[in-house]
């Protein structure tokens, strides 16, 4: 049940604008944030059914600034990897329970940002060889099986783009059109489940606006905005919410 008052939007808008602005600028690689902050107000898999159409959304509006910039072959080789990966993310959300959800979401938040702190400090390094096409269907996986049980598969998908050489915009690019098609495959999955309610779509309705206004903040703020004030801002989002979820999925 998810009760449409003022304590749900000033928690629920917030959190769609900034999966707009994150996915249409910023490489998709924070969007899960939204769905993470959702989990604290509604149930996760509520959160993640309300979550889903709404990311479509902005992926469509991402769209079109963004066509045929992106990396085809790279798209492929993620694509093939991530469908078994979201075949995986749905037989685990059939056993799964809400506290186990909650624990995941916040796990992989949480991991997320100690990746990204490890990187900064230098204590983990990526290598800046070209990574071979097998480690696309790897990471591709990895996404398809982190998108669906949290919309979490920016960062996955990025760790392996992000060595292929690419320029921002054509990176940009490439993970909208990658979770265009990763969100439409999750799609029938989610409804087989049961995460799509009568009460999600209200909600998807009343936050359509929402979805939007940050798309197009996004697309202007992927050439003005710093990346490292946008990620370093989701970062401590990310560290807060994801701890919570940590709590509550443990007591």
């Amino acid at each position: 049940m998810v009760d449409l008052d003022l304590y749900f939007f000033c928690i629920a808008g917030p959190a769609v604008i900034f999966a707009g602005v994150s996915k249409a600028g910023f490489g998709s690689g924070a969007a899960f944030a939204s769905a993470t902050v959702l989990a604290l107000v509604v149930e996760p898999g509520m959160a993640l059914g309300i979550m889903l159409p709404l990311l479509m959304l902005i992926d469509v509006s991402s769209l079109k600034p963004y066509w045929r910039r992106w990396s085809t072959p790279d798209v492929r080789l993620l694509v093939i990897g991530g469908l078994p990966g979201v075949v995986a993310g749905a037989l685990l959300y059939r056993v799964a329970s809400p506290d186990l959800l909650r624990l995941l979401i916040g796990s992989v938040s949480v991991v997320f940002v100690l990746w990204r702190i490890s990187l900064a400090t230098g204590a983990v390094r990526i290598t800046n060889e070209r990574m071979p096409d097998s480690a696309g269907l790897l990471f591709g996986t990895i996404a398809g099986f982190t998108t669906f049980i949290s919309h979490a598969g920016g960062p996955p998908a990025s760790i392996f783009l992000l060595s292929r050489g690419l320029t921002k915009t054509q990176f940009q690019a490439t993970t909208v059109i990658l979770f265009w098609m990763l969100n439409i495959a999750k799609f029938l999955p989610y409804a087989a489940l049961g995460m799509f309610t009568s009460q999600s779509f209200l909600a998807n309705i009343v936050l359509a606006p929402f979805a939007l206004l940050g798309t197009w903040i996004g697309v202007r703020a992927h050439h003005i905005v710093p990346e490292r004030l946008f990620f370093g801002t989701t970062y401590v989002l990310l560290m807060v919410t994801g701890t919570k979820l940590i709590w509550d999925g443990l007591v």
